[in-house]
Order: C-alpha cells, then sequence, then structure tokens
C-alpha cells in the first residue's frame, strides 16, 4: 500500500504498475485507512489456519481461492459480503464469533451495538447452506454473544 501526498492520477497509476495493492492519498481518515489496511490484510491472509483454501463440513464445501461454496455438489449463490461472512465463520468453526470480532474481521471498524446487517446476512446464508431459519443446525445464535458454525451437525 503507497500512502502518499501526490495526487495525481498518473502518481496514481504508476505506484499501482510498481507493485503496490493500493495508492491512498493524504490527507486520509484514520478509519478509511485502517479499512484498506485490513481489507488488504484479508485478501493476503486467505488460506484458513491450518493452510486450507478450501473447507469441507458433511455436505458443503467453502473455497477461498475461487471464493465459491457449494451444498451436495450444487453451487451456492452468494453475494461476496456472505461469502466473506461465511468463510469467516467456517475458519473458526466450533467457536463463537461476537459480532464485534464479526465487524472488527470483516468491516475493520468497531461495532456499534445497534447494526444489525451480521444477522441480516446470517440470516440470507442459513437457507443457502441448507440450515433451517427456525431450527438452524449450522450457524447457531449463541443469544448475547454472536455465532457457531457447528463442524459437524
Amino acid at each position: 500500500m503507497m500512502l502518499t501526498a501526490r495526487t495525481d492520477d498518473l502518481d496514481q497509476v504508476l505506484g499501482l504498475e510498481m507493485g503496490a495493492d493500493d495508492y491512498v492519498p493524504k490527507p486520509v481518515q484514520p478509519r478509511v485507512l485502517l479499512a484498506r489496511m485490513r481489507a488488504l490484510l484479508r485478501r493476503a491472509d486467505g488460506p484458513a489456519p491450518d493452510g486450507e483454501m478450501r473447507l469441507r463440513f458433511e455436505n458443503l464445501e467453502i473455497d477461498n481461492a475461487t471464493r465459491e461454496a457449494w451444498l451436495s455438489g450444487e453451487r451456492i449463490d452468494l453475494t461476496s459480503a456472505e461469502f466473506d461472512l461465511l468463510w469467516l465463520l467456517g475458519r473458526n468453526a466450533g467457536r463463537v464469533l461476537t459480532r464485534e470480532e464479526i465487524f472488527n474481521d470483516l468491516r475493520g471498524i468497531k461495532y456499534d451495538g445497534q447494526d444489525r446487517s451480521i444477522d441480516v446476512r446470517v440470516s440470507r446464508i442459513r437457507p443457502k447452506i441448507g440450515d433451517d431459519p427456525n431450527h438452524p443446525h449450522r450457524i447457531k445464535t449463541v443469544r448475547s454473544k454472536g455465532y457457531l458454525f457447528v463442524k459437524d451437525s
């Protein structure tokens, strides 16, 4: 990432062509800079803790390299934000992730206690991965805590 006072289009093009993954002209708000840095780290982070780019849970497969998921061999249609959340939950299977952790990891910002976008995203992912929205077995809501992705349901 290049952080510079140079704002000319040619400077930005040269910086990106020289190998920078992002070009941020000053002045920049600290929150914006932090979010951009975390986005770059997420892209570089890729593999799961065990080095895998593909996670398997019974009939559900999640591939971070292709950013695709399959249920019983059928490709699941996920938005980019839904995939990011599913990958995060799957990568942390067996551990409760708080909304604060999810917000911090996915958005690089602090959870304000009001935003329900993660809850909405989970409610959209559940039916896509074959989870019963009324009695989920794969992504469980842990009251007053967050979400738990169950390894083997």
